[in-house]
């Protein structure tokens, strides 16, 4: 098996000729100001046989460009709609309309279920949220690896019941950038990180025995966000920093060939 960074959190993931993507975007502008369409994101090498998503927020859902790449009728599969009116599902709303749409095989699955497809043995495990809404993350197993995905999680207490079930990991792949969010449908605004800063992600990859731990959802160049969101400014040196060797960078479209 091996996998490849696609941009901000996303990845393409090989086995057996067949391929999978996880939280795969090409246009993050209806989330991100200053973001044109494909800037800083690769799309997948080939027809995709099946993605993941860990939540339905538009920087991590993109059902128009998951429609450009999957082969008809692949699955997606993806956690519960969000609970509550409009106002609780303001974040969730875009995709969810968008996976409507365009008519994807979009399949509902609870924590810890897993799923066959092709190579891959692909199995949902409990992340938190840091805007409230429903996530999950992924562990992935082919040809003898295993790789985690955790979209943009917060650090929680499920990392110990994962690792009892999965680990070792040849690879996490984590969020590293920290942000603290001031959102209008969030007040008062939290002072702390929505998701895993790097001393989080370290924690969080030596929990789960990885290998590798790989940063995701963040960008060297740090294009304009949105008003409200502040990211740690290096997120992969500082993870090089509290991770020691077990750092793994992998710059956007590179491979990391877990058989080495």
């Amino acid at each position: 098996m091996r996998v490849r960074r696609l941009g901000w959190a996303g990845l393409e993931i090989e086995a057996g000729a067949k391929r999978l993507v996880v939280d795969y975007v090409r246009d993050l502008s209806p989330l991100f100001t200053g973001w044109k369409r494909g800037e800083c994101l690769a799309a997948p090498t080939g027809k995709v046989d099946a993605a993941l998503v860990t939540h339905l927020h538009r920087d991590h859902t993109d059902a128009p460009a998951l429609a450009e790449v999957l082969t008809p009728g692949a699955p997606v599969l993806r956690p519960a709609p969000g609970h509550g009116d409009d106002v609780d599902n303001v974040a969730t709303l875009l995709a969810e309309s968008e996976l409507t749409r365009h008519r994807l095989a979009a399949t509902v699955i609870d924590a810890w279920a897993t799923r066959e497809i092709g190579p891959f043995r692909v199995t949902a495990v409990p992340a938190v949220d840091g805007l409230g809404d429903p996530q999950l993350n992924w562990v992935v197993e082919a040809d003898g690896q295993r790789v985690f995905h955790g979209g943009d999680t917060m650090f929680h207490g499920y990392w110990w019941l994962i690792a009892r079930r999965f680990s070792p990991f040849d690879a996490a792949f984590l969020p590293a950038n920290g942000p603290v969010v001031d959102a209008p449908h969030l007040q008062p605004p939290s002072p702390v990180p929505a998701a895993l800063d790097p001393r989080e992600a370290a924690a969080a990859a030596e929990i789960l025995d990885a290998r590798y731990v790989v940063p995701i959802h963040y960008e060297p160049d740090q294009l304009d966000k949105i008003t409200g969101y502040r990211e740690v400014a290096d997120p992969a040196a500082e993870l090089r920093e509290h991770a020691g060797p077990r750092a793994r960078v992998l710059a956007i479209g590179e491979w990391l060939d877990l058989t080495a």
